[in-house]
Order: C-alpha cells, then structure tokens, then sequence
C-alpha cells in the first residue's frame, strides 16, 4: 500500500480525533484477509448505545471510519465506511457478544482484483463474535460488500477479520 491511502486515513483520523470528545468514541482497529486474498485493515471511531429499555443484553454501535486494502495495484483501495451494528451479550460471566448490522461505504476504486464492484457504493453486512479483553473487546468478523444488486456486474466480496475495540 502506497502512501496516499495511508494519508487519507490519517488525514481522517486526526480530523475526527480533534472534532469528537475522546470521551464519546472508541478506536476500532481491525485487520484480514479479503476473499481475494488483499490484506485488509480497518480504522474506525464507534460510540456504543445502550439499549437496555428494549432488551436488558442490547446495545447499538455506530462507527465511522475507513477500510484500506493492499490490492495489486500500486495505491491499493481506500472505502469510506458508515457501520452500525447491534449487539447481542449474552448472559452469564464471560460477556460474549454477538453483533451484526447493514452499513454503507464508498470505494474510491471499483476494482477489487478480478472484480469489478461497478458502483462506489457498496452495502456492507457484518457479522461479529467477540468477547471483552482487557480494557476493551475483541471479535472476529466477516463482512460482506457488494452493491445490492443496484447495478452489474455486482460482483461483492467479502472481509474476514481479527479485530479489537479500544476505548479513548
């Protein structure tokens, strides 16, 4: 990955880091493989809402932030991500937790390797297993993007990968 991705990032996080009271966001920081086999990494800002006067186990987790991905090309991808996700935590001890959800992100390139996404946009389904560590979580996710079908070819891929959320 060249170094433009890598500044648009850190452009980002600096921006929203000096916007948002480190008090009201968490870091997300999480790293795969894709189903093409890039290496992905994600960087994102999330704030968790409690939703205990619906269900005593549910929360929300909004998110914001960026996907880079180590393509074959010489600059990579970059994806600006909108993920919430709800989570389910389970009862008992170890604090597992289920999370899940339907964002939105744009791609700055459409092609993924030998796909062609043929839309920046892209929905981004997610699925999460994950239990607390430390002062933190850490989870396992698979995510899935493709345009919904919005426009063809719709050839989506998707994110395996280890994360961990740290609070500010």
């Amino acid at each position: 990955m060249t170094r433009k991705p890598l500044a648009v990032v850190a452009t980002w996080l600096a921006t929203t880091l000096l916007a948002i009271p480190h008090a009201k966001a968490d870091l997300y920081l999480a790293a795969g493989i894709t189903s093409e086999s890039d290496a992905a990494l994600k960087v994102e800002l999330d704030r968790e809402f409690d939703l205990s006067h619906w269900h005593p186990q549910l929360s929300l987790r909004l998110a914001t932030g960026a996907l880079l991905l180590s393509t074959g090309t010489d600059d990579g991808d970059v994806a600006w991500l909108i993920t919430p996700a709800f989570r389910y935590t389970f009862a008992g001890e170890t604090g597992a937790f289920l999370e899940g959800g339907i964002g939105a992100s744009v791609f700055f390139d459409t092609r993924i390797e030998s796909r062609r996404l043929s839309t920046a946009f892209q929905f981004e389904d997610r699925l999460a297993l994950g239990m607390p560590l430390a002062q933190g979580d850490i989870m396992a996710s698979v995510t899935h993007y493709s345009n919904g079908g919005l426009d063809h070819p719709n050839d989506g891929f998707e994110v395996y990968a280890l994360s961990y959320r740290l609070p500010l």
